[in-house]
């Protein structure tokens, strides 16, 4: 996995798993091009927050990856791409699914199509455990079933079938990278356990909101996830068009990492659960455990980070950004 002098573009690098994988990066001696969505404020999310010697070694750029001809000038003199640019909130695919699938899928193409033009040696491609659903046997391995329980789940099929299709059709030396859930600092208040935390630390809330407490995540910590990626980039033995899982192997219900939290931050704060945070009936995935077997035999890569430590680390994150006063003003997301 040899990144140094390799020019790299990461799409989706503002955002949270996409900054960690830019900073792994740019360690490893890679130049890096960071795709940031164009902002009017001139913002670059969590770009902005990199130490200023991460920040000085990359260059950022902000456009949209729905628009075909800045992608295909975009990827222009790059030897590789880390394509993590999504939609990603379930609850938001409900009321928007036409933009889940122009950027998700149409964002992917134009991707893909810049990747042909320009002759890059690799795309690592950003699929998600979410694309499983519920699972039918587990640990779920890359055979398992396809099914769409939410709009963003079938968004993210669909950008995984043009992965499947661009390798068989083209030639094209594309890896699917398929996370199960990650989390860590940086992580939106609107996963699960960004939010638990928000709501276990900030003493303006007496309680802790959540949904449904039963269902079971694979959860993974951003250092070791973002290891992924690079070992992804560079593996040897990786077949193109298809899927990998990148999992723990070990999966908790949400009430269980509740628990947790609580206990690693001291607290010991009431959960009520609110009917607005479940998703819709029959679209709420229950069960998600990954089996990394194959990827872990074809890359070498496995996950270092426990999940109390990873916990640990990102529960001291948030209160720093507490006590600095760096969060939005409501800790209540209604889902």
């Amino acid at each position: 996995m040899a990144y140094d002098g390799k020019k790299v573009l990461v799409t989706g690098a503002d955002g949270f798993i996409g900054s960690h994988v830019v900073e792994q990066l740019a360690a490893a001696g890679a130049s890096v091009t960071a795709l940031a969505l164009y902002d009017a404020f001139d913002r670059s999310g969590w770009l902005d927050s990199l130490p200023a010697e991460t920040r000085s070694a990359i260059r950022i750029e902000r456009g949209d990856m729905r628009d075909a001809g800045f992608v295909g000038r975009l990827a222009a003199g790059h030897d590789m791409a880390f394509h993590l640019a999504a939609l990603i909130a379930i609850p938001y695919s409900y009321a928007a699914a036409q933009s889940y699938v122009d950027v998700n899928v149409t964002g992917t193409l134009n991707l893909f199509e810049a990747a042909r033009m320009h002759g890059l040696e690799r795309i690592v491609h950003t699929s998600t455990s979410e694309v499983y659903g519920t699972a039918q046997t587990v640990p779920i391995a890359e055979d398992h079933p396809l099914q769409a329980q939410s709009p963003y789940a079938a968004s993210k099929i669909g950008g995984d079938m043009m992965a499947m299709a661009y390798a068989r059709s083209f030639d094209l030396p594309v890896v699917v990278l398929r996370p199960f859930n990650t989390y860590g600092p940086r992580q939106s208040e609107r996963a699960v356990i960004a939010s638990v935390i928000r709501q276990v630390l900030d003493p303006a809330c007496q309680t802790v909101r959540v949904g449904d407490t039963t269902p079971k995540r694979d959860f993974t910590f951003v250092g070791d996830t973002a290891a992924a990626f690079l070992a992804a980039g560079g593996a040897d033995g990786l077949d193109f068009g298809e899927p990998y899982n990148c999992g723990s192997g070990i999966a908790v219900t949400i009430g269980e990492m509740i628990d947790t939290v609580q206990s690693l931050a001291g607290t010991a704060k009431a959960i009520e659960t609110e009917a607005a945070r479940f998703r819709p009936e029959n679209s709420e995935v229950r069960m998600l455990l990954a089996d990394a077997t194959r990827f872990i035999a074809a890359s070498g890569w496995r996950p270092q980070t426990d999940f109390r430590a990873g916990l640990d680390h990102t529960i001291a994150w948030w209160r720093d950004r507490l006590k600095a006063g760096v969060v939005r003003p409501d800790a209540r997301y209604s889902v």
